[in-house]
């Protein structure tokens, strides 16, 4: 009972407005606002909330949208940015034509968070890094220019590709490292038009300014996905996740691989990683060097070598040097079974 009444006495009490717009335009309207965020799920946002990493002034409630439909249109599947990350996962359309980010959402989190979970949500969550949740700790990603914890820090979980000088963290999502590999294009409505942006160019690298994770702007929704349909990849793809333990556990390293093959002949690839960056990490060296190449071993594992060409570690990563090239491999041969 004391312990009860400390908590509740110490418990920082965090005001805000709550508003649940019924169509885009208001939504658009409502999260003008400087401190405004929009929320679905909430599974990353309440969290942060929770722990006084981020305080909005105004939460604008999004699940009233007309925003969670998946169909096929034309030579894409679209996947609306509130369809629930369980129901992608299980809708036939994306088994049949996806089945590589069907793999990595069910790889993702736990059944809970992934009944709660959106698809534009996992897209705009934020680093686990904990020095990002430590109030105590300096995180340029938090509190600009107030150092980063991890570089000298304990940062086995931390980013070997694309780091900077300001932060080493990685971002947690499985299934954005598969939209990564297909090729998915971010659908973003503004209130005047809809932009199209590449998935591999969504999020951004830390650079000198690791607080923005991403290229939304101020007032804008991420309306859904679009994923190009390629028969071949769904016959011959794989997401391998290499964690701590098999259920919610944030990957040390995953892979997101698609092959289509012609014979024992690589007539196209697509490779990224997890776990590894700031964002998901495209291996296009990789890919370049094994397209019309035979699925050999030796090819794997000179492709692997020249993957982790650019890669750093910062101390307690060092074993991530090793685990990504023979977690690129292992994929590899299971996918080309030899």
């Amino acid at each position: 009972m004391l312990l009860v009444k400390w908590l509740k006495k110490e418990a920082p009490v965090i005001n805000f407005d709550y508003v649940k717009p019924t169509t885009e335009q208001n939504a658009l309207t409502a999260c003008k606002d400087p401190l405004a965020q929009f929320i679905a799920g909430g599974t990353n946002l309440v969290d942060l909330m929770k722990r006084g990493v981020t305080n909005p002034e105004k939460l604008v409630d999004i699940t009233g949208l007309p925003m969670s439909n998946i169909e096929q249109k034309g030579d894409n599947i679209f996947i609306g940015s509130l369809a629930l990350n369980s129901v992608v996962a299980e809708h036939e359309l994306i088994k049949k034509h996806l089945p590589l980010l069907s793999q990595a959402l069910q790889a993702g989190a736990s059944p809970q968070i992934r009944n709660m979970a959106t698809v534009g949500g996992n897209m705009m969550q934020r680093t686990r890094c904990g020095y990002f949740y430590d109030l105590s700790m300096p995180c340029n990603k938090r509190t600009p220019n107030s150092g980063c914890g991890a570089k000298e820090g304990y940062n086995r979980m931390h980013a070997i590709f694309g780091a900077s000088d300001k932060c080493i963290a990685v971002h947690p999502s499985d299934m954005c490292v598969a939209l990564a590999a297909l090729d998915a294009t971010v659908l973003i409505a503004n209130g005047k038009l809809l932009r199209r942006v590449p998935f591999k160019d969504f999020h951004k690298l830390p650079g000198s300014n690791p607080e923005k994770d991403n290229n939304l702007l101020k007032g804008e929704l991420i309306t859904g996905v679009e994923v190009p349909i390629n028969a071949a990849f769904a016959q011959h793809s794989l997401y391998t996740k290499i964690r701590d333990r098999a259920s919610y556990a944030f990957a040390l390293v995953s892979v997101a691989a698609a092959l289509e093959m012609n014979g024992k002949t690589i007539k196209d690839i697509r490779l990224a990683m997890g776990g590894v960056a700031h964002k998901p990490w495209r291996l296009t060296t990789a890919e370049q060097f094994l397209k019309s190449k035979e699925a050999t071993p030796a090819n794997f594992k000179q492709a692997a070598m020249l993957a982790l060409k650019d890669a750093t570690s910062y101390g307690h990563n060092q074993f991530k040097l090793t685990l990504a090239p023979n977690t690129i491999v292992h994929t590899l041969h299971t996918l080309a079974g030899i």
